[in-house]
């Protein structure tokens, strides 16, 4: 329905962002690599589109790039993968690495995306490898990241710190998402997600 929006960012509470078009705001649901790189008052912004009617209800997703729209959509055709879990899967691995977990089947890494268990990770391997094979995507090491930088320095160090306290990645990566916000430093970010826990 549409291919694009291009406006000012007007609202950001991730994943919800609202892109304002000659003073229409539209909202829109995003990975986490496409948030990080949006901010209040920012634009013009073009992001891709991918309209779902469901149940009576209507979704709008925008990502800052085809190729991770194009893979959220390959993520649709998965038998058991809704929107929900593919933007999880999208916020939590670059492009290039998820591609590479595929092609090399290495379900133990897909299984640090929260959502995806055994039998999903198991399933996407088997129904994405011939299909991922069109993606325009950079391989792990190329030095591209498609002009996304997908986390921050502090998101990581954030996960760390948690995971050194005892957390599983999944969950470390889960609680530091949640409380997120651009500019915060690691020990913030640590400290907000530990309350986020109790």
């Amino acid at each position: 329905m549409f291919d694009y929006v291009q406006g000012i960012v007007v609202e950001k509470q991730a994943p919800l962002v609202v892109v304002e078009v000659q003073g229409i705001g539209y909202e829109l649901l995003a990975p986490m690599s496409t948030c990080y790189q949006l901010s209040i008052g920012q634009g013009p912004v073009k992001l891709f589109t991918h309209w779902i009617l469901r149940d009576g209800c209507c979704s709008l997703y925008g990502f800052l790039s085809l190729a991770e729209r194009h893979l959220f959509r390959e993520l649709l055709r998965v038998n058991g993968v809704g929107p929900k879990l593919a933007l999880s899967i999208l916020s939590t691995m670059e492009l290039s690495v998820f591609v590479q977990c595929i092609e090399l089947n290495e379900t133990a890494r897909l299984l640090k995306v929260p959502g995806v268990g055994k039998k999903t990770a198991e399933r996407l391997v088997l129904e994405l490898r011939d299909r991922l094979k069109t993606v325009q995507i950079p391989k792990v090491g190329s030095g591209q990241r498609l002009g996304v930088q997908l986390v921050s320095s502090a998101f990581e160090e954030a996960v760390g710190g948690l995971v050194a306290l005892g957390f599983k990645s999944s969950e470390a990566e889960r609680l530091v998402t949640k409380v997120f916000q651009e500019g915060m430093s690691s020990e913030e970010l640590i400290r907000l997600a530990l309350r986020a826990s109790l």
